[in-house]
Order: C-alpha cells, then structure tokens, then sequence
C-alpha cells in the first residue's frame, strides 16, 4: 500500500535522479529469488545524497508517527535497511535493532543485533519489497523470539502479486514510499523510454516468473 500518490511520485522521481532504479530490458537483472527482472533497485545508493535520504527518512517517519502512537522498536532488515533504518529511529527517538537473513555462524550466533531492553512491539523498515521474503524472515524472527510486529514500511514497492499473497498468510501489512506504478508514470514522462519498452515493462509486472523479452 502505497503512504501517499504525491509523495510516490517524488520518490520515484528522486530514485531515478540517481540512478537508484536502473533499467534494462535486453539484459534484465536476475534476483536472489532467481526471478528476472527488467528493472534493479539498489536504494543504498540514497545514502550518500544527504538531501534525499533526509525526505525519505522524513516522510516515512511522519507516517509511522501518525499511524502508532505507543511506544515501540525500529528493526531494520540487514543489510540494506540498517542505514535509513537508523536514521528513521532516530527522528522518532526510538530504540534500534535490526535483523540479519540468518543467525552468525560464529561468536554469538544472534540474529537480532541491538538490546531489546523491554518487550515492546516492533515496526520493520525494509529497503525494498520485492517477494516479501526478507522482510517476513524477519518477522519470523522476531516473532520467534516473542516481540510482536506491528507493520512493514519500505521505499520501494515492485508491487508484486507474490508479495501480496506472502504478506496475508503471514498477516501483516506493508506500507511503501513509491512502487512499481509510480514509477512507471515517472518513465512514460521520460522520453529516453520507448513505448515498445515500456510495454515490455509492464508486462514484466503481469508475470514475472514467465516474462521474457
């Protein structure tokens, strides 16, 4: 679910100005999931623009201060989302933890970095939503360890239908700065993008796991 149309749309707007969101139809991206995909997301990039990494912190952090008024964690989703995390954290002043894809195989062998000084709930911050499959493992870890979860807040949304799917049988909401159909209004406006490639795109979006170029 996207925050806010307005603010979607500057995202994205701002993602492409640094070259945040990349694309490339002949030789698509191939994810982690083993998905191919036309167009690559690498939101660290926001990092070293203090000025947009200061409006996302922002507008993300106003929204969850509108939408929870009690008291809670920030729990970043390592690696990508430890930065803004903290950053979001920050402008709430609340404690920070974040989450790592498994537990260390040395040393500790924790998988949840940070103190959790009391049993509060904890809202996670993602850099991206693509399957949905980091942010819920988690969730799953958090949970698994007794904290409850509120909700998930990302910059970027590809909007899937998997994700979808994935975050209902976990019962949990996700919440986005931009997605998928934002910025494919950014691109329309831009004339380096053909409508033969555009409509590549967006077929890409109806069937992910089956596209081809």
């Amino acid at each position: 679910m996207l925050i806010n149309d307005k603010l979607a749309i500057q995202t994205a707007e701002l993602l492409l100005q640094v070259n945040a969101i990349k694309l490339n139809i002949e030789n698509p991206f191939t994810w982690s999931s083993g998905i191919k995909s036309p167009i690559y997301c690498d939101n660290r990039l926001i990092l070293s623009y203090p000025e947009i990494r200061k409006f996302i912190s922002n507008e993300i952090s106003k929204f969850i201060k509108s939408k929870f008024q009690k008291d809670f964690y920030v729990a970043g989703v390592a690696t990508g989302s430890i930065a803004i995390g903290m950053l979001i954290a920050e402008k709430l002043k609340k404690p920070f933890i974040y989450v790592r894809p498994e537990p260390k195989a040395h040393g500790a062998g924790k998988q949840i970095e940070g103190k959790v000084l009391e049993k509060l709930p904890v809202i996670v911050v993602e850099d991206l939503i693509s399957t949905g499959k980091s942010s819920l493992n988690a969730v799953k870890a958090l949970e698994k360890k007794g904290i409850d979860v509120l909700d998930v807040f990302s910059i970027f949304s590809y909007d899937l239908k998997i994700a979808k799917i994935n975050f209902e049988k976990a019962n949990k909401k996700f919440y986005s700065l931009s997605d998928f159909s934002k910025l494919v209004e950014c691109l329309n406006k831009n004339m380096d993008f053909s409508k033969s490639d555009l409509d590549k795109v967006n077929n890409w979006k109806k069937d992910p796991i089956n596209w081809l170029v």
